[in-house]
Formats: C-alpha cells, structure tokens, sequence
C-alpha cells in the first residue's frame, strides 16, 4: 500500500518516511480523520473506511498502535489511564495494549549483556537460559544463576530500541507543536504537554538503573511490611540495558483456582492489596504505577510478591494536601472551595463557567447522598467524574492521572479476588488520618514557621525594592514588556499576507506599465517575440492562479 503524502511542516521531512509509514497504517485501519483533528489538512482519501470487515474504532485504533510498534504500543498503554480524555469504550481496549512481542534470537540478547559489562557471560552467570521467559516490546527477560547459585532474572534492553524510540518521539513533538498551533483540540488538551509527560515516562522504562533504585525504594518503604515481599536488585550485575533480580516464584495473583488450591485466604489477600496501595499513596506518596495481576504473585505462606517497578507515581505533599481539602470541601457540600482546590492541582482553568460547574458538581453530589461508605464503588465514581471532566474539558495532571488509574485497576483486583471487597471500607482509616493530618501541629506549624520567614524576608527587602521604582519612575526608565501568546503566529501569518499582497501589486503594476510603453515603443524585434511573451504570461497567468485556488481549497 502506498502511503499517502501529509501536508506537515517541512522539519518533518527529516522523519519524512516515519511519517509516511504512520500516515499508511492509519490510513490502512480508517482513522485518517484523527489527523484531521489534528490540524492536519489532509487529502480526503485518507479518511475513507477501512476496506474489510467493519470494526469499532476503538479496536482499530489499538490494531494501528500495535502495528506501529513500541513508542506507540506505550503511548497507548498510558492513554488508556486518561479517564479525563478517553470515552470508556476507548480506555477499556486501549487497556489491552500489552507489549506482547516475538522474543528476539539470544545471541542478540547475549551479545547486547556481554557489551554491556564487556565481559563475556560466563564470567557473569554460572548459567543463562537462552528461551525467554517474557519478551515486550522494550526488554526480554531470561532465568539465570549468578556464580554464587542464586536464582535470578535477567531483564535486558533489545538493542536498538532506544534510538528507534528517540526517532518517534521526536516526530510525536514536532505533530504535537503542529497540531497545538493549528487546531483548537490539540490546544484545549494541552498535547505538548502531555507529550512530553508521556516522553519523560518512556525514557524512565528505558533506562534499568532507574528501575532498579525504584525497586529499592520500595523495600526501604516498606521495611515495616513483612508481607509484601520486593525483588533484591543485585547492582555488580545492573547496567542501564541489562536488571538483574532475584527470581521468586509465586501464584499469580488473577489465578482464582490455584489460590483456592493453595488455600489462600483470599479476602485477606484482597485486604492485604488494598492496604498496600493505600500505604504507598497516601503515606509514602510513591506508588506502583502498572497494577495489573501479571506484575503480583502469591507465596504459599500468603506473602504479596511485587514484580516491574518502571513505571512508579509520586504524589508530593503538596497534592496530598490540596487533595485533602478538596474532599472536605466536597463532604461539606462547599463546592466552591472544592472547585478553588481543583484550581489549585490544575484541573479546573480560570475560564471555566463556575456557576454551570458548581451546579454539575451539585447534581453528581446528590446521587451518592445517603449511601454508606460500603455502598460506593470506586469504579463508578471515577466513570461519573470522567464524564463531567470530558464535557467540561479538563484534564488531570499526569501524577493524578496515573493515581487514578492505579486505584481504578486495585478495586478490580480486589472484587476479582472476593466479589464483597468495599475499597472504601479500607480507605477509611487512611483518609480519616490524612484528614486529621491537616490540623495537626506537625502539619501547619512548620508552613507557619516558612510563612513569618518569608514575610520577614520580603518585609526587610521591601523598602530597597520600593526605592528602586521610584528612582526608575523618575530617570523616565521604567518599562513595562507584553507577551501575546497568540502574537508570534499573527503576525508571521500576517507578514505573509502582506508579501503576497506586495507581489500582487509590483505584477499588477509591471503588466500596465509594460502596455503603456508598448503604445509608444514597439520596435520590430519586440514585435516579432510579442507572441510567444504574451503566450508564456497568460500561462503564467492561469498557472498562479490555479495554484492559488489549490491552496484556498487545501487551507479551507
């Protein structure tokens, strides 16, 4: 299939065959009309239908992700935590993105460790099995036994895919900037944004070191929680493409009938999960950001065993405050103040129709009065607060986004572990404690303490300050810079404007004074080419405005 050509910018044409491999596979799956909205002006062929058996969208969406390869496969991945985005039909199958790939040959595997450590690797394993035992799309994982005759698991970077990686998200930057200039969409959801979120998160998995520390942070949090159980890293056999980590078996958390085989308690299991989230968010604000069952293991003895530590979120205290209030304010029915709190974590902007809001927020409020804390599911509230966000176009910040996500994937967890599971009930005792943190002295008097020394600080400079103005006033050297966010844009699109408008008039004028002079001088050799001169303008004639009326056409 030949793709077909995008009307990009020219400093794409660096990536000009990226472009034209992404610009093929949507077209191929029907979903040119998402350039569209971007801001692309794109021949109409490439919104056509998909030839074949129609699907819904959203799975073609996922089948063009697939086809495209990691940097997308990933992108996906965290699409599918934006509630505030997505409709749920599109998280649901985004959500089956997992990066399922053919393992590579181990030689590749081999030769990629041993230049990595430039040892050969019976120097650095006593053993290593060469069949996979998981391959993604980023990494391949292997069993191995260290010298000493620990089991391990080696986690090792294709080669090759870091720069493959690097190529689509400096092509996925520069659509992003296209798109932010161009279409209203891409502005109102702050794409750049999001896409550079979405690179930092990508670049972190690429890197093992950082996986490997997170992994550490883990344990050391959690050194009071002899129940969860985190894979050591062993550091004299960790390198930015190769992790290598104890190797402990356990059942998988999602296999109903091998824990009931084992004799698990499952409900207990299910409380042990909770609480273990719950501990990460809202004490440590660190948490595990990929939750699905494959990444939890059971041991016989009921111990919670934590694989993949690569993509983590943080919530600062900060958030963890704002977050706090937000709830008061909502228990207390004070929307405006839950509203300012949203202001504040920057979802809600300044040009929001606040009293339409607080009346949306007051509707939604009113169907969940009366209901024990029991009676919610998590699930729910989240879907009834991603329908208002989308209507009213705000969006998350990329921590909140994932934090949502995780406690969305953990409440199905839990239900699929013991259908009775009520998250609330847990969450209880950890909101009332982070709600009484807010009056405790240990929380406001340190920011008081800050509050008097910065006031001390700004009181002392403040008549310096002062004098300067002033002094400034008076030399008549005061002045006061504007920045237009949309000005740069006016006026290059301005300047081009008023170019072509310059050329338009220096032809039009060269034309009648060329008439004019053919009146009184025509001498015989101009006579005789006069012909062909006026043949070849009106050509010209009729070839610029073709053009001109192509590029109308083509800028609507």
């Amino acid at each position: 299939m030949v793709a077909p050509r995008l009307l990009f910018p020219r400093r794409m044409f660096a990536h000009r065959r990226r472009v034209l491999e992404i610009a093929g596979v949507f077209s191929k799956h029907g979903l040119g009309w998402l350039l569209d909205h971007l801001g692309a002006p794109i021949p109409a062929r490439l919104r056509r239908a998909p030839r074949g058996p129609e699907l819904p969208t959203p799975v073609r969406l996922r089948l063009a992700l697939e086809e495209l390869g990691p940097t997308f496969i990933k992108l996906g991945q965290i699409l599918s935590t934006r509630d505030d985005l997505l409709p749920p039909d599109y998280i649901a199958e985004l959500a089956l993105l997992r990066d399922r790939v053919p393992p590579i040959p181990a030689e590749q595997i081999i030769a990629e460790i041993e230049r990595s450590f430039g040892r050969p690797l019976g120097e650095l394993f006593a053993t290593f099995d060469p069949n996979p035992l998981a391959s993604a799309s980023i990494g391949q994982v292997h069993a191995a036994t260290l010298p000493t005759g620990t089991s391990v698991i080696v986690k090792v970077r294709k080669p090759g895919i870091a720069e493959m990686i690097e190529e689509d998200l400096a092509l996925l930057r520069e659509i992003a900037e296209f798109a932010s200039r161009h279409s209203p969409l891409a502005r109102d959801y702050d794409l750049v944004g999001l896409l550079d979120e979405f690179a930092w998160t990508i670049r972190s998995e690429l890197d093992y070191r950082r996986e490997g520390r997170n992994a550490d942070r883990f344990r050391t949090l959690l050194v009071d929680r002899p129940d969860i159980v985190i894979p050591r890293v062993f550091w004299h056999r960790t390198t930015e493409t190769v992790l290598t980590l104890r190797r402990i078996d356990g059942i998988p958390i999602d296999r109903i009938e091998e824990l009931d085989r084992a004799r698990i308690d499952r409900h207990a299991l299910a409380l042990q999960a909770a609480r273990f989230v719950l501990d990460c968010v809202l004490v440590h604000g660190f948490f595990h950001a990929d939750p699905h069952p494959g990444n939890f293991a059971v041991l016989p003895d009921g111990r919670l065993v934590v694989y993949d530590f690569g993509m983590v979120g943080r919530v600062d205290p900060f958030v963890r405050a704002e977050l706090a209030d937000a709830l008061l304010a909502f228990i207390r029915n004070d929307f405006d103040a839950f509203i300012d709190s949203l202001g504040r974590l920057g979802i809600v902007r300044h040009e929001a129709d606040r009293p339409a809001l607080r009346r949306e927020l007051q509707h939604l409020a009113e169907r969940y009065y009366g209901l024990s804390l029991g009676e919610y599911r998590f699930g729910e509230v989240m879907a009834d607060l991603s329908r208002l966000m989308r209507r009213w176009r705000l969006t998350l910040p990329p921590e909140l986004s994932l934090l949502v996500k995780t406690l969305s994937m953990h409440e199905g967890v839990g239900q699929r572990l013991d259908p009775s599971f009520q998250p609330f009930l847990v969450a209880e005792p950890y909101v009332r404690r982070l709600l009484m943190q807010r009056y405790h002295p240990e929380s406001w008097l340190p920011q008081v303490a800050r509050m008097l020394e910065d006031s001390a600080r700004q009181a002392v400079g403040f008549p310096r300050r002062i004098d300067r103005l002033l002094r400034r006033l008076e030399q008549a050297e005061l002045e006061v810079t504007m920045h237009l966010a949309e000005l740069p844009d006016a006026t290059q699109r301005l300047s081009a404007m008023v170019n072509r408008l310059i050329t338009a008039i220096l032809l039009a004028a060269a034309a009648i004074s060329l008439s004019l002079l053919l009146n009184v001088w025509h001498p015989e050799w101009l006579v005789r080419w006069i012909g062909p001169i006026l043949f070849f303008g009106l050509l010209s004639i009729v070839g610029a405005s073709l053009l001109l009326a192509w590029q109308w056409w083509r800028n609507r």
